[in-house]
């Protein structure tokens, strides 16, 4: 397949890339910075798109979006959203006019569509939360639907915490725990709902090559864990003390409400429609996933 891609620089995309071209299809890149190839597309996410650019694709995968990591201050938050939600939509609307459609849009989205409090398992049909990811991914997720309207099969990917050695919140852990200072964040009775990097590129292979799956996808391992949990299981890999806590007033001060819908969030999600399709996880347990990423 010819396939278009966003977001192929960050750790999803760099893992994703080389399991696409090794199924024998084209990756061709939507980038915001200088082009290099004749694989390279130039777009602004915050500008409309014409319909031309993105006709003639088997194929979207939209990965893009700005970081939620860095301090929450105004100017963050806005970027967060309007890189999402306004990226998307521009992109959606010029797939539903393109002259030749693709047959599948992929586009990102997260499990903070949940909220802050989901502590109960929660599959696909789970109702959303409350807070500000939640209503970024509320919109993030809606600004697909002029494609979905066009009859494009739409899947939006809500991926969990991504476990990588070199980019996101394992890589930004690991340097406190190796020193032996790392812990749980406030009372770590918080779920983490994570997925181990190769399982995320899988899983988005998944959708990709299956027709029946369409609508929201849940991203994540079958076996979420507690913050506590995931503190003591990275410590044990890495040999070190996990016995300081970082309470969660202190946490609180963070801009934005940054600690309460981040670090303190709450989320127990359940792949159900991937389990369905008869997807296998590589790493569907914690320590398994710590001891490839981490090997000795």
């Amino acid at each position: 397949m010819r396939i278009l891609g966003t977001g192929m620089s960050g750790s999803v995309g760099r893992a994703l890339i080389p399991a696409l071209s090794g199924d024998g299809h084209r990756i061709i890149r939507l980038k915001t910075g200088t082009i290099q190839s004749q694989d390279e597309i130039h777009w602004d996410p915050l500008q409309p798109l014409a319909p031309e650019t993105v006709s003639g694709f088997d194929a979207v995968i939209h990965l893009a979006g700005e970081s939620v990591f860095g301090l929450w201050t105004t100017a963050k938050k806005q970027a967060i959203q309007r890189s999402r939600v306004d990226g998307t939509r521009h992109l959606a609307e010029a797939l539903a006019r393109a002259p030749t459609k693709p047959k599948t849009f992929l586009s990102a989205s997260a499990v903070g569509f949940y909220g802050t409090n989901a502590s109960q398992p929660c599959s696909e049909e789970a109702k959303g939360g409350e807070g500000f990811l939640a209503s970024v991914a509320r919109d993030w997720e809606a600004a697909t639907d002029p494609a979905r309207q066009a009859g494009i099969r739409v899947v939006n990917l809500r991926i969990g915490i991504v476990l990588s050695r070199n980019a996101g919140a394992l890589a930004m852990m690991l340097p406190a725990f190796r020193l032996g200072l790392g812990g749980k964040m406030g009372r770590g009775t918080q779920y983490l709902s994570w997925i181990h990097i190769a399982d995320t590129a899988g899983a988005i292979r998944r959708c990709l090559h299956t027709p029946a799956i369409f609508g929201p996808v849940n991203l994540v391992a079958p076996k979420p864990v507690t913050n506590a949990e995931f503190t003591r299981a990275l410590a044990r890999k890495l040999s070190r003390p996990a016995l300081l806590a970082v309470p969660g007033f202190l946490l609180r001060f963070l801009p934005g409400d940054m600690a309460r819908e981040t670090f303190l969030a709450s989320q127990q999600c359940l792949p159900r429609k991937l389990l369905e399709s008869g997807f296998r996880f590589a790493y569907p347990d914690l320590n398994a996933a710590l001891q490839n990423l981490l090997p000795q």
